[in-house]
């Protein structure tokens, strides 16, 4: 009577009672969720006419379409691995991701095979499948997706699915060392996905925006909870917010996910206040602690709930989630907002999370004292692909040490303060990058911001705040240091500031802060 722990098993009950309900929107495509299954059945037949078996590895490198939703389910129900790359890594990090994955096959969207040209002769790729993209040619040898399921029919072996076995091998970004190969199982995607139903309210009548790429964590566990719930996936190739603004009305999306960076991209556009959201829409952050200010903009311009959740790629990713309490309805908006900046409380179906001191006892519960998060449980991975040195240094005392900087609240709310390595230290002072971000986007100039600590002959380090300012408006540094200095501890203000055009960004819409202290330290900072 017993049954695996597989989100697969989420595409057998959408078509057995939504078979004629719209599955996926992509572009002008349209699929029920009969044909959608089709489709993915053809892939799993196709991948197996080519040699693709149980336990094999596959990477995928394509855009938000339907051809990666296909993958997601058409790889694992072989019992095969999938391997989501990142289109926005280099030449040389795609090169060792798929030769360290040890994949059998790529599986590309024809705009991004340029980097894959440069190091085909370099890899032991039995076969490359390409989704081909009006306007674009590449010298690839390899089939054109259509054409590699045309004859293969819908008839493929069925697999005995261990639970605890690999459904997808998600690589980290590789922004200090080389890029980590986390190991995430059918279980830990099954009980991450159905954190994402729950604690996000996914139901039947959903819009869902893939705003957030699917090579990331597995759109967060979007592709598989969506499905969970035969709501509508709505494809989104790359975030362009006018786009977004107008799917917001034409499509009646009703969720998404995102970076705050996202976020600000949509509070900042010209349309953002003409258009007419006549759904209630509600979106899910995380990627980087998003300010409170910056919350409060989202909830007073596009009406959007904002739901704050956090965690890692190591996790699944989902580990915390601000959960709304009715007693917040009665605080003032710039209140809720600061809540909502709250990375929040343990999800339903994770584990164990907490905030501890080094010597591995918990905080008190008091907003003050600081420690780093760690957790245990349901979601965590089963270690880092042919690397269990850096797996254990991770995996410590039992528990997954994230590396994130937090306090707790007497209500149990965690809050995180910083990275590890971005925590500002100066002059013995704890100063959080973080907070003092939260008060830069306070100011009206203000569009992004990355704090970072740059050396100090006097206090070792000081803050310095990197500001891109807001189309047509202007700012300098006395300015913007005497408006830190009035809102928050004279030290914690930055003691320098630049403006700039842009910040470096990862695809996912993560700062890379660590490019910009790059600049200013000799080597890496030295973290205590």
């Amino acid at each position: 009577m017993f049954s695996p722990l597989t989100p697969l098993d989420w595409k057998r009950r959408a078509i057995k009672y939504y078979p004629q309900k719209i599955a996926v929107m992509d572009g002008e495509k349209e699929f029920t969720y009969q044909e959608f299954g089709k489709r993915v059945d053809r892939l799993s037949a196709a991948l197996h006419q080519a040699g693709i078996s149980q336990g094999d590895h596959v990477a995928v490198m394509l855009p938000n379409t339907h051809y990666m939703l296909e993958c997601f389910y058409g790889i694992g129900q072989l019992g095969a691995v999938m391997v989501p790359l990142n289109y926005r890594l280099s030449a040389n990090d795609l090169e060792y991701i798929i030769r360290h994955s040890d994949a059998k096959m790529l599986i590309v969207d024809e705009e991004f095979t340029k980097p894959i040209e440069e190091i085909a002769d370099n890899l032991s790729l039995e076969q490359m499948v390409i989704v081909p993209v009006s306007g674009q040619n590449t010298s690839l040898k390899g089939v054109f997706y259509e054409d590699f399921l045309e004859h293969s029919g819908e008839d493929f072996p069925v697999v005995e699915i261990d639970e605890n076995q690999l459904l997808t091998l998600n690589y980290t970004s590789g922004t200090t060392s080389k890029p980590k190969g986390v190991m995430l199982t059918h279980r830990s995607n099954y009980l991450n996905a159905a954190n994402f139903l729950y604690h996000l309210n996914v139901h039947h009548d959903d819009v869902y925006l893939h705003t957030l790429p699917m090579f990331h964590a597995n759109g967060w566990g979007g592709v598989w909870a969506i499905t969970a719930a035969g709501a509508t996936h709505v494809c989104l190739r790359k975030v362009d917010p006018p786009l977004i603004l107008e799917l917001f009305e034409t499509k009646r999306i009703s969720l998404l996910c995102g970076a705050p960076t996202v976020v600000n991209m949509l509070v900042n556009d010209s349309k953002a206040k003409e258009i007419k959201i006549k759904t209630s829409l509600r979106m899910a952050t995380a990627g980087a602690p998003p300010a409170a200010a910056l919350i409060k903009k989202a909830q007073d311009i596009l009406g959007l709930n904002m739901i704050h959740v956090y965690g890692l790629t190591e996790t699944s990713p989902f580990i915390l989630y601000c959960e709304w309490k009715r007693e917040f309805d009665s605080k003032s908006a710039e209140d809720q907002a600061t809540i909502k900046a709250r990375q929040g409380i343990e999800l339903a179906f994770n584990g164990e999370t907490k905030v501890v001191h080094q010597d591995g006892e918990e905080v008190a519960w008091n907003g003050k004292e600081l420690g780093e998060i760690v957790t245990r449980g349901n979601v965590v991975m089963a270690g880092y692909y042919k690397d269990p040195e850096t797996t254990a240094a991770a995996m410590r005392d039992g528990w997954f040490h994230t590396g994130d900087l937090a306090v707790t609240y007497p209500d149990g709310y965690i809050e995180i303060q910083d990275r590890a390595k971005d925590l500002i230290i100066s002059g013995g002072e704890n100063i959080s990058s973080t907070e003092v971000e939260g008060v830069l986007y306070k100011h009206p100039a203000v569009l992004e911001t990355a704090v970072i600590a740059i050396p100090d002959e006097k206090w070792g380090e000081v803050p310095k705040a990197i500001i891109v300012l807001q189309p047509g408006e202007t700012a300098t540094e006395k300015e913007i240091i005497e408006f830190c200095r009035s809102n928050m501890a004279h030290f914690k203000a930055p003691k320098a500031v630049e403006f700039v055009e842009a910040l470096p960004k990862t695809a996912t819409g993560k700062l890379q802060k660590y490019r910009l202290r790059e600049m200013h330290w000799k080597g890496p900072k030295k973290v205590n």
